[in-house]
């Protein structure tokens, strides 16, 4: 995987995101509506900026619970463009880091920051009936991130049960079957 996957499905993470009517529509994210992904989304983006950087984690402020503002929009906007200035290096993906205190490859966590901006856009595009279009090469990295992670990750509760898809499945669907989304979810 390579940095050079994030600036495209960033942006079109943020389309969806910022265009987003309804905070309290339903989400395919199990136990989260639009502001609680917003709120989960703006809590952790500081947890993968200060692992990209090798700095501790943030200290945990209040959880994901009241993370949303009046200027959430440009909060995300902000956060999304760090994200991309810390993981658009080669550097940033090689070595070890930390996230929180689970020691883990960085590739890793640049993984885990593609996989949120493809796998929560398309949350967030189904949750306002908007469409998403992620390359097929970055969905097809967070398909083999969510594959090799995927019992781990469904072990600590970040994704549901994989979900089965046609054999001929875009690559999209593909990685959102893998991550426990069932790509043909509507509200």
């Amino acid at each position: 995987m390579t940095a050079s996957l994030l600036r495209p499905a960033a942006a079109e993470f943020l389309r969806i995101a910022c265009a987003v009517p309804d905070l309290t529509a339903p989400t395919p994210c199990a136990g989260y509506d639009v502001r609680g992904l917003l709120n989960h989304l703006l809590y952790w983006g500081p947890w993968l900026i200060a692992a990209g950087r090798r700095l501790p984690a943030p200290a945990p402020a209040g959880g994901e619970a009241a993370v949303v503002t009046e200027d959430w929009r440009a909060d995300l906007e902000k956060q999304t463009e760090t994200l991309l200035e810390v993981f658009g290096t080669p550097a940033a993906w090689t070595g070890m880091t930390s996230l929180g205190s689970a020691a883990m490859p960085s590739s890793v966590v640049g993984a885990m920051v593609l996989g949120e901006f493809v796998l929560h856009g398309w949350d967030l595009a189904r949750a306002s009936g908007q469409s998403c279009a992620y390359t097929p090469e970055a969905a097809t990295a967070v398909y083999e991130s969510a594959v090799a992670m995927g019992d781990q990750a469904r072990s600590m509760g970040v994704y549901g049960p994989a979900v089965a898809v046609a054999a001929d499945a875009s690559p999209l669907e593909r990685a959102l079957g893998a991550a426990g989304r069932d790509p043909a979810w509507t509200a």
